[in-house]
């Protein structure tokens, strides 16, 4: 094999997962450290300045971080990176001079955007700081869209979101027109002067079932993120006592425990499929049935019943699945079926995009599903200057995707806007810098800790359902906080090796503690890889292969899968051939 080129940042994409694994590539590990010494704020900043919302995410986020972090490796479950945003986010202090603001001028170029959620207010908090006068257009009173309409506030406090939108609104050089729903892009490409526009208007619109009954039962039928909504406006403070959810996303989880704390006492989840296939966050699900919302498996929705014009149940399909051996899809089969009496039904199915406002003849091409063609690079429509992110641009994800697109489409609008190439973008980029402070001491804690994830503190069950607005999740305490960050095993303090140094001692393969070092001749990589001490069957996890050694003409080998970043190696070795080095990867952003 060919050593291992570290300047190369796709090499530590494999190595510092979490980091890669968010769309925004928030530096997990340094502001995990920055908690760890109780440097709050500087820890917020460093999250903001990637993901922009560290108090809204740190309490909404989906987490992809989770899934990929290294501790997973060792244990069974993650560092709870999200919780730990939210600590910095709690515990900051003023940070009002450290929030980038406008420049005194105007660089001339003015921007539209559709929409005030999170992919809007991400290109203006970009381009704003650049000299753009960036005018908002949205439909809804308040900024934050289905942030602050779809997320109720018992798991994101009003102040926590509005703190953080009003800090982009207040930066300067934005102006917000609220109550404005876009009727005509074609009017305001022409009438408005706009050098472009970016439509981040989300996926507004909630799914329906039609089913038999339907249109008869229509008065206690809502649509799960429009009846989110007017709970959150206070044009609904009621429903009925026996609910049925139908869908088991995230939406639906907030619909079913909104319902509890509106008088729901029957509230059922009904789910078509079994729970492997959920599409709900497994903490969502969690807290859901903490509150004891009942989840019906295989059920699938058959009719609404209505009596005398009244609803008053509905009848499921009791539904088995497998897998069609031809095409590989799963198929159900109907068992039986069952009546469920409700006197209210939310419909959380899913989301779809709705474009009303965009002509057909303006020269923005659609797809599949009537959806605007987008480059998955630029963020450009088919139309020049028009450009699309977040959920409005390839369906429901998350905030955070919201967020990484925001970041993209404000490159592409600045690109166009100075008259530079949309695909000249600046690469990413990796420098290593040693994090040795003494001869056995680093800038980092290396120490691991055998302990297990930290429990989240919950509000009492019983006071939850008292009041619409109590946060249900309470934060991590400091001593909660202090076992946590300790479970960061520094993924992104790396060793770095200099083969000329060394002597070939064996003392850092005899030392370390999981066995990720050999010293062996080189060969294929399926050849090197059954020769190392413990052979590395993780395929998808590159191998580091240093230059020839100088006596032998060996090479050393470790297997990233194994490593936890101790830095025994470096410690023991008696010429300094390994050293720990902090890695500084650079994302860029609109400048």
């Amino acid at each position: 094999m060919e050593p291992t080129d570290t300047s190369n940042p796709d090499y530590f994409h494999k190595v510092v997962d979490c980091q890669w694994a968010c769309p925004a590539h928030t530096n997990v590990p340094e502001y995990i450290r920055l908690i760890a010494q109780g440097r709050y704020t500087e820890s917020y900043m460093l999250n903001r300045h990637s993901n922009v919302f560290p108090g809204i995410l740190g309490r909404t986020c989906d987490r992809p971080c989770e899934p990929a972090c290294r501790r997973g490796r060792v244990e069974e479950k993650p560092v709870a990176i999200c919780r730990l945003k939210r600590v910095a986010s709690d515990l900051k202090g003023d940070v009002t001079d450290l929030l980038p603001k406008a420049p005194p001028t105007s660089n001339g170029k003015k921007v539209a955007l559709i929409g005030a959620g999170p992919a809007s207010l991400t290109v203006a908090n970009d381009l704003a700081p650049l000299g753009y006068e960036v005018t908002i257009f949205e439909a809804l009173p308040k900024p934050g869209g289905l942030m602050r309409t779809n997320i109720p506030s018992f798991r994101l406090p009003v102040d926590v979101l509005e703190f953080e939108t009003n800090a982009i609104l207040d930066m300067g050089h934005v102006t917000i027109h609220y109550n404005h729903r876009v009727e005509s892009l074609k009017a305001l490409l022409d009438d408005e002067g706009f050098d472009a526009v970016f439509i981040g208007t989300g996926a507004p619109k909630g799914k329906e079932l039609n089913l038999p009954g339907r249109a008869e039962a229509d008065a206690n039928i809502h649509i799960g993120i429009e009846w989110l909504e007017s709970v959150h406006f206070e044009h609904i403070d009621s429903i009925g006592k026996d609910v049925l959810v139908i869908g088991v996303g995230n939406t639906a989880m907030d619909c079913c425990r909104t319902s509890k704390r509106l008088g729901g006492t029957n509230v059922k989840v009904m789910a078509r499929k079994d729970r492997r296939y959920f599409k709900a966050s497994p903490w969502e699900l969690e807290d859901a049935e903490e509150e004891l919302v009942d989840i019906l498996e295989n059920h699938s929705p058959a009719s609404f019943v209505v009596e005398d014009g009244k609803l008053v149940g509905m009848m499921f399909d009791i539904v088995e699945w497998h897998e069609d051996p031809e095409s590989g899809r799963l198929k159900s089969t109907k068992l039986d079926e069952k009546l469920i009496p409700c006197t209210d039904v939310i419909l959380a199915i899913g989301q779809d995009n709705a474009f009303p406002f965009v002509e057909r003849d303006i020269g923005i091409e659609f797809g599949k599903w009537d959806m605007p063609v987008v480059d998955k690079t630029t963020f450009m429509t088919t139309r020049d200057g028009v450009f699309v992110g977040g959920d409005a641009a390839w369906g429901p994800e998350n905030i955070i995707w919201a967020v990484a697109h925001g970041h993209q489409a404000a490159i592409s609008i600045n690109n166009y806007c100075q008259g530079v190439s949309l695909l000249d973008r600046t690469p990413d980029t990796v420098k290593l810098n040693s994090a040795k402070m003494g001869l056995h001491e680093w800038a980092y804690s290396n120490d691991y800790s055998s302990k297990g994830r930290t429990k989240m503190n919950h509000a009492e069950l019983t006071a939850r359902f008292k009041e619409l607005s109590l946060e249900v999740e309470l934060g991590f305490d400091i001593e909660q906080t202090a076992r946590e960050v300790q479970r960061c095993l520094n993924c992104d303090v790396h060793t770095e090796f200099d083969a000329p140094l060394c002597t070939e001692c064996d003392a850092c393969v005899d030392i370390c503690p999981v066995n990720c070092l050999t010293m062996t001749g080189n060969a294929a990589e399926d050849e090197l890889r059954q020769k190392l001490t413990v052979p590395a069957l993780n395929i998808t996890q590159d191998l580091y292969v240093s230059a020839a050694l100088p006596q032998t003409g060996r090479v050393m080998v470790k297997d990233e899968d194994l490593c936890v970043h101790c830095g025994l190696c470096a410690e023991r070795c008696p010429t300094a051939a390994w050293d720990m080095a902090l890695m500084d990867l650079h994302i860029p952003q609109a400048r």
